[in-house]
């Protein structure tokens, strides 16, 4: 009985003492998100809608 409790004890005592390891860590590179922005004006969408307009406007009358 006293040999199973003593390889039971070894063989744990050997796990913990070989769970670790040596080399260096590997770091993983940073990941940086850039946003962009653009400058938007207030007449963003309205250019085209408004020549449309002015177009009708001056074929009608």
């Amino acid at each position: 009985m006293k040999k199973i409790v003593l390889a039971a004890a070894l063989t744990g005592v050997a796990s913990f003492a070989s769970a670790g390891n040596m080399s260096e860590p590997m770091m993983e590179e940073t990941v940086i998100i850039e946003t962009v922005e653009e400058a938007a004006g207030s007449s963003n969408g309205l250019i085209i809608p408004l020549i449309i307009v002015a177009l009708i406007a001056a074929a009608s009358s």
